[in-house]
């Protein structure tokens, strides 16, 4: 925000389509991709009179109208941000060029930190309801709803959703991994069209899907290869605690099966109580597979990480029996071959990182390529969807990119996930 711009108080009653409002309280608060944004249908003004507050900040500068009364008059030229400057139009195309690709690079780097912004409010909203469960466990069950209440109506509608690497996972690797599953089950269930009360009880159980893990000693709590059979048995019984703290938490019975069924398979292979997928629930379901994608990537021990390209050919090959076909199929068609994070060689030669795929058509997701003549911070996104004859040919491990691909790209240690709609870079523009 510009040090020029006006904020100015006004009467919720008194909105007018074409206002730019800013609404408080995070993101959380209300349903809206954004907390300042400019009011374009009658229908978002009611949403926001719905929120229960009385009066809302403006931007009169950069508003198309105001209302007075009941009327709507247009803003007087000294409120209108000020006219193009006539000799900018006449600039070189060079000179356009520039301007046009410090435009596009703004954008892109304010569509990233939002994103971060919002997954560290979200984090830190699972870390604070997770300390409260041993002491507060309603209260704790409470913000679960409230939280997954705030993903899921950022899910609302029919917009076509992005699915955005962060640049670094925001919180602890317990916060990081419960908003992961979280996040990419949400919208896995959205793709099977599951209803608004379903998809409350998916967000809150993926939340807390691990939940039972608070009661167990720190040594136990991420499953090694080398546990004896006494430390294997404590691990799986991280389940049945959960089951405990869900029925404290006043959690509703589809949230609370989330939490006693993410490790049951699909073939009965599962525990604890090896159930088989024709018993599990299709919340239960999708979060044991998005949990197991997320161990893959993400394990306790940074050097057993697998790129999510990896994570996903290995569930598909090596382990498909344990999951629901028609989960893991529409789970690798919602990520893409290439999921965000995979470093791979494009057809021409060049290497990239996967940062970002739409989810409704993600075979062309967006990457960042490596470019000897761009400093990193000045790179462009790149768009397959719209370079022809420009593709992915294959993955590629990080330690296996020549090392100044892999200093430019900077594939991270752990992967973390948000989504945006894809009609962000418009809303942004508009603001702009």
């Amino acid at each position: 925000m510009s040090a020029t711009t006006a904020y100015e108080q006004i009467d919720v009653q008194a909105l007018r389509v074409g206002m730019v409002v800013h609404l408080e309280g995070g993101w959380m608060a209300h349903p809206f991709p954004l907390s300042r944004f400019k009011i374009a249908s009658a229908e978002q003004i009611a949403t926001i009179r719905s929120l229960g507050m009385k009066r809302v900040r403006w931007e009169p500068r950069f508003s198309d109208a105001i209302g007075a009364g009941d009327e709507l008059v247009s803003l007087s030229t000294s409120t209108r941000p000020a006219a193009p400057d006539p000799t900018a139009a006449a600039a070189s195309p060079e000179g356009q060029a520039r301007a046009a690709h410090r435009k596009q690079l703004a954008r892109q780097r304010n569509a990233l930190q939002l994103c971060e912004r919002q997954f560290t409010e979200a984090a830190n909203s699972c870390n604070d309801l997770t300390r409260r469960v041993p002491a507060q466990p309603l209260d704790a069950g409470r913000q679960a709803q409230a939280l997954s209440r705030a993903l899921v109506d950022k899910m609302l509608g029919e917009q076509e959703m992005c699915i955005q690497l962060l640049s670094g996972a925001a919180g602890n690797q317990v916060s990081a991994h419960a908003l992961n599953v979280t996040i990419l089950s949400l919208l896995l269930g959205r793709k099977f069209g599951l209803s608004d009360a379903d998809m409350l009880d998916l967000g809150v159980g993926a939340m807390l899907h691990d939940i039972g893990k608070i009661e167990l000693p720190d040594r136990v709590r991420q499953r090694d290869d080398h546990f004896i059979a006494a430390e294997v048995k404590q691990y799986e019984e991280h389940v049945a605690h959960g089951v405990l703290q869900a029925r404290k938490m006043g959690l509703a019975p589809g949230a609370a099966r989330v939490v006693a069924q993410h490790h049951e398979h699909d073939d009965g292979s599962g525990f604890p109580l090896r159930l088989g997928g024709d018993k599990m629930t299709l919340a239960a379901r999708i979060v044991a597979l998005v949990n197991r994608y997320d161990n893959l990537c993400n394990p306790n021990l940074a050097a057993k990480a697998l790129t999510p390209h990896e994570a996903l050919a290995l569930m598909f090959a090596g382990s498909a029996r344990h999951f629901d076909t028609t989960v893991l199929g529409s789970f690798i068609k919602m990520m893409g071959v290439y999921p965000p994070g995979s470093a791979v060689q494009l057809s021409d030669e060049r290497y990239a990182l996967v940062v970002s795929v739409n989810s409704t058509r993600p075979l062309k997701p967006r990457v960042l390529v490596h470019d000897a003549k761009v400093a990193r911070d000045d790179a462009l996104v790149v768009d397959l969807q719209t370079q022809a004859g420009l593709g992915i040919r294959r993955s590629v491990k990080p330690l296996q990119l020549p090392a100044a691909a892999r200093d430019y790209l900077a594939p991270a240690k752990r992967v973390a996930y948000f989504f945006e709609p894809t009609e962000l870079a418009r809303v942004l523009d508009d603001l702009s």
